[in-house]
């Protein structure tokens, strides 16, 4: 009886404790899996040995994930991709898709989700992949913190950048709003 031979998996995440749970759970899997930090060791890795799959955070310190599914794509174009982000948009959700990305997650994730990710994206069409639309109050939310973080935790600063009061931003940010998923 012959073995089933899994795909290999490029995980590009520049979060070493996100990584290394995602890496471990994909390979507990049976999957050969190789994570990096940055775009450049994608690329390089790549480059040496084409994955069938990547996974790919859209943020990656100074770097995009969009180029890096971009370059990836230019590669090897039956890489199939799957985009991951804590600041999901729907203009960044097209915008993967568009570029070749089998389909597209917010984080937090799990290895699970992503293989399913991966499943219904390659059997797809762009079109009909389900995306996740995020509440207006989650997407304002997101953006603050964004901000917020672009500006080094500095909460006035963050404020100056968002043209509102600091403690209106405080009391904003305390309070997370609830997830709602929707599908197109």
């Amino acid at each position: 009886m012959s073995e089933k031979i899994l795909p290999t998996i490029l995980v590009v995440e520049d979060d070493n404790a996100f990584r290394h749970v995602l890496v471990t759970a994909l390979e507990s899997r049976g999957y050969d899996v190789v994570g990096v930090a940055d775009a450049a060791s994608a690329l390089t890795t790549a480059r040496r040995d084409s994955p069938e799959m990547a996974v790919v955070d859209l943020r990656l310190g100074d770097d995009s994930g969009l180029d890096v599914v971009r370059e990836l794509k230019a590669i090897d174009p039956t890489t199939a991709v799957v985009v991951l982000t804590g600041y999901g948009s729907i203009a960044t959700a097209l915008e993967a898709v568009r570029l070749g990305a089998a389909h597209y997650l917010t984080k937090p994730t799990d290895a699970d989700r992503i293989l399913a990710a991966f499943e219904r994206g390659l059997s797809a069409r762009p079109r009909d992949l389900p995306m996740e639309t995020p509440s207006l109050a989650q997407v304002e939310w997101e953006h603050m913190n964004r901000v917020l973080t672009d500006c080094g935790g500095n909460v006035s600063e963050a404020a100056r950048e968002l043209g509102m009061h600091r403690r209106s931003l405080q009391r904003k940010l305390s309070r997370k709003p609830s997830v709602e998923k929707s599908s197109w």
